[in-house]
């Protein structure tokens, strides 16, 4: 188990400003993830899923039909730590990629996860 290096506000501003569209509320870090419907809904879940027990970290999730909201705190000292935002950063990075324009790949055809 790693050490929980609590952040402080500072290092959350600083955070924030690498992670678009995330918010702190309530002591948390969160970001509502808008998707195109159910399907994209829990693919992204499980993406989700995948890198949080990969790391071994996981956050709150609460589904709707076209949206994830994912929040997350170090629930054994209720506060955020570097944990968190490093797996909120790694969620981010890899949840709204798309293929760049001199990509081989098409990219999806329509509004995709923002």
């Amino acid at each position: 188990m790693a050490d929980d290096q609590i952040l402080d506000e500072k290092q959350l501003a600083d955070a924030l400003q690498e992670l678009p569209g995330w918010e702190l509320r309530d002591g948390w870090l969160r970001r509502k993830f808008k998707t195109p419907g159910w399907s994209h809904t829990l693919m992204l879940t499980n993406a989700i899923g995948y890198l949080a027990e990969a790391a071994n970290h996981h956050p709150d999730l609460e589904i709707g039909y076209a949206q994830v909201i994912f929040k997350i705190q170090t629930h054994r000292v209720k506060a955020i730590t570097d944990s968190d935002v490093a797996l909120a950063k790694k969620v981010h990075e890899s949840v709204t990629w798309l293929p760049d324009a001199d990509s081989p790949l098409d990219g999806y055809p329509k509004k995709w996860v923002e």
